[in-house]
């Protein structure tokens, strides 16, 4: 079967490779001030070159919070340099975060290749880790205005970390029970371990502009609430999303036993008592998808991401934009939860 992009795809798409061309460059010259060996393993962790330094075309990923910054800067009337300053100590963040959040997880995998710690070992991939934080702050230290954006990148750390423990610890909490995660609980982990930094990709290039503190907080709300939608739709493909698209094996989400948004919302209904049974025999993903999805709890993500993008625009309309760049940032919204949606 062909599957014909919709016309959001499509201008999604086109936001991001154009805010990846504007970034490009920069992040490489900032990766290319580290130590030649940890810049190597940043290099890798992008996707730029193999083990050893060979370059290659693997997928970096898809860029989201770069463009958020860049889109941020435009969209608050900033110039194009603001947020690229923004984006590459934002994307460096990222990288670092997903380098310490592999070895957390013992993910041997990422975008179908060997993750850092896999490939250099721990020790090294952690150092790999430090020193992309450490070149984030510089970047942002460097810039005018940047105290400023260094204090705003320090409060989304302290929620991401926030957000990383609370996930962390609810993977020893029981399916069922009074101790139970419940789907307020995954929210607020959401919103600090993923919105954080998406909602300080988008109010980064706003500040390092110039932008009023209103128009800079209202941006760091709707990515804040992006952040959520966008875990959430990450949570539905995970157990329902085609491998050759996500990159991940079918039932992946259910086969590591991850407590995310459709599990936890099925879980408050009256199937709790079969859905946990089969949650903790581990065996029969293909059942425990469909009991899921019969229980509701597909539904009530899609609900909760739809709901989430809704007050996300409702802070984009409660201050001025820049109409073409707003627009943009709109049809990223939209592509981005539309991956499911």
């Amino acid at each position: 079967m062909t599957v014909i992009p919709s016309a959001a795809s499509l201008s999604g798409l086109h936001v991001l490779d154009r805010c990846r061309e504007v970034v490009r460059p920069a992040l490489v010259q900032a990766v290319g001030r580290l130590h030649p060996w940890v810049g190597e393993m940043a290099a890798y962790s992008f996707g730029w070159c193999e083990v050893g330094g060979t370059p290659v075309a693997a997928s970096g990923g898809k860029g989201v919070r770069q463009a958020l910054a860049v889109l941020g800067a435009e969209a608050a009337g900033g110039p194009t340099e603001a947020g690229t300053t923004a984006a590459v100590a934002v994307e460096l963040v990222h990288a670092f975060s997903l380098l310490h959040d592999d070895i957390m997880d013992g993910d041997p995998d990422r975008r179908r290749r060997p993750t850092v710690w896999k490939a250099y070992g721990t020790g090294p991939a952690v150092l790999a880790g430090d020193a992309l934080f450490a070149l984030a702050v510089g970047t942002l230290a460097a810039a005018p205005g940047g105290a400023g954006a260094v204090r705003l990148l320090s409060v989304a750390l302290g929620d991401l970390v926030h957000g990383q423990a609370d996930d962390l610890l609810f993977a020893a909490r029981p399916w069922t029970g009074p101790e139970r995660v419940r789907p307020a609980e995954y929210r607020a982990m959401a919103e600090h371990k993923t919105g954080a930094l998406l909602g300080c990709a988008l109010a980064l290039g706003a500040a390092l502009g110039g932008a009023p503190p209103g128009t800079v907080a209202a941006l760091d709300r709707a990515g804040r609430d992006l952040g959520v939608a966008f875990q959430i739709v990450d949570d539905v493909l995970g157990i329902w999303g085609d491998p050759a698209v996500t990159g991940k094996p079918v039932h992946g989400d259910l086969r590591e036993r991850k407590k995310t948004f459709p599990v936890l919302a099925a879980l408050d209904t009256p199937a709790a008592g079969r859905l946990a049974q089969l949650l903790q025999a581990g065996e029969d993903f293909g059942r425990t998808a469909a009991l899921i999805e019969e229980a509701g709890g597909r539904s009530a993500a899609l609900r909760e991401a739809r709901r989430r993008i809704t007050v996300a625009e409702a802070a984009l309309d409660a201050v001025p934009l820049e109409t073409g760049a707003a627009g943009e940032l709109r049809a990223l919204l939209d592509f981005l939860v539309g991956r499911e949606l």
